[in-house]
């Protein structure tokens, strides 16, 4: 048998030493000074070799203890390296179902499927404020009252609506995980009507046509980057989301055809969306070719042509000119854009919303009106652009 002093004195040699304990407990210590726990048995004829620890972390007294361990297991019929397999496996199978590398999955899918970036960054903050409670828990102990304790503490700040975009999330990591049988059940079903409803926010904008003039003159008057006016001059021409104007491509303008295709991918209802460009929004674009034409987007990011501009340098913009947060923002322009049209009676409604790109239910009927109201939709956008002038030049 070995001793506490045999085992710490014993040194290397060029070959790998065995000492034995008895009953099949040796410990080999490696060339390059490590000493290994190993018992060898044999199970159903055949000699196997069970690895235990490594000296000094496991002891003497603990090898024998593991080695009396699994002689019980030898004892009962039962392998001590096939259990050893089986709760390697299962251990493994936990580290899957946990939330975070669910939700690690359920992200890869989304990039796989072409999300926009802002979309999977927005996926990813929200996870992040959840992974911090729940990211090591298994699926299946994740109660409705852990995940309510996670949306309370975003609550106590006043986040109201980030706790509800966060359940909703956590919501749809579940739904993920049932429909690919590594969950019974979403929690977050039984928190409805449990979070604080956030009250009904608009997006501010100047919809009156005294009101958007005057911003269309401050445009005008920019005093910054000219990448930067130009930006805000489209938006008004084009009413586009805004951010579908700042990772746009030169590649998606045919200035020939006077038409901009955004693909789907950047679309926020995942369909490819088609604007007519005015004879303004064409000379707009030559202007701005002029400065960023010899990259790939239409407004790189001061920082990196690589990259385009960021998400805050429009609304940052428009504060510089003076125009709050309450009173506008680089969103508003549809808001002003829609509110015109509509008011000037001049335009089909359904072309309206077709070039807003909104949703409609019925996929049948959204065909149609694409190809019914494109035409409509060219002259619409002619005279949007006319109009823009005439509120400028307006005193």
């Amino acid at each position: 048998m070995l001793t506490d002093l045999e085992v710490k004195r014993t040194k290397p040699d060029a070959r790998i030493r065995k000492l034995s304990d008895g009953a099949g407990l040796q410990l080999w210590i490696q060339p390059n000074g490590s000493k290994l726990w190993r018992l060898a048995y044999r199970f159903s004829g055949k000699q196997k070799l069970l690895a235990l620890g490594v000296y000094p972390r496991m002891g003497l007294k603990e090898a024998r203890e593991a080695r009396e361990g699994a002689r019980r297991l030898l004892n009962a019929g039962r392998d001590p390296s096939q259990l050893r397999k089986l709760e390697k496996a299962g251990k493994a199978e936990a580290s899957v179902n946990l939330f975070g590398a669910i939700a690690a999955e359920l992200l890869e899918k989304k990039v796989k499927e072409g999300r926009a970036d802002n979309t999977l960054t927005k996926f990813r903050w929200y996870v992040r404020l959840a992974a911090p409670a729940l990211g090591q828990l298994p699926l299946d102990e994740i109660t409705p009252a852990d995940v309510l304790a996670v949306l309370r503490l975003i609550e106590a700040r006043g986040r109201y609506e980030t706790a509800a975009r966060v359940r909703a999330i956590i919501g749809e990591i579940f739904r993920y995980a049932i429909a690919t049988g590594r969950a019974g059940n979403d929690p977050t079903y039984a928190l409805r009507g449990a979070l604080i409803a956030p009250a009904a926010r608009h997006r501010a904008a100047l919809v009156k046509p005294e009101a958007f003039g005057g911003l269309l003159r401050a445009i005008s008057a920019y005093e910054g980057a000219p990448e930067t006016r130009l930006a805000l001059e489209l938006l008004a021409l084009t009413f586009v989301r805004p951010g579908e104007l700042r990772s746009a491509l030169w590649a998606e303008f045919d200035l020939d055809v006077a038409a901009w295709s955004i693909p789907a991918a950047k679309m926020k209802m995942r369909r490819p969306h088609k604007v007519p460009l005015s004879r303004q929004a064409i000379a707009t674009l030559k202007e701005l070719h002029a400065l960023t034409g010899r990259g790939a987007f239409l407004l790189p990011s001061v920082r990196s042509a690589s990259r385009s501009m960021s998400e805050n340098t429009l609304n940052a913009a428009l504060r510089r000119m003076g125009f709050t947060k309450d009173e506008m923002t680089s969103h508003g322009f549809r808001a002003a854009a829609s509110s015109i049209l509509n008011e000037s009676g001049l335009w089909n409604s359904d072309a309206i919303e077709a070039q807003l790109a909104h949703a409609d239910a019925d996929s049948i009927r959204r065909a149609y009106a694409r190809a019914e109201y494109w035409d409509e939709r060219v002259r619409m956008m002619s005279w949007w652009a006319d109009k823009i002038d005439e509120m400028r030049g307006a005193v």
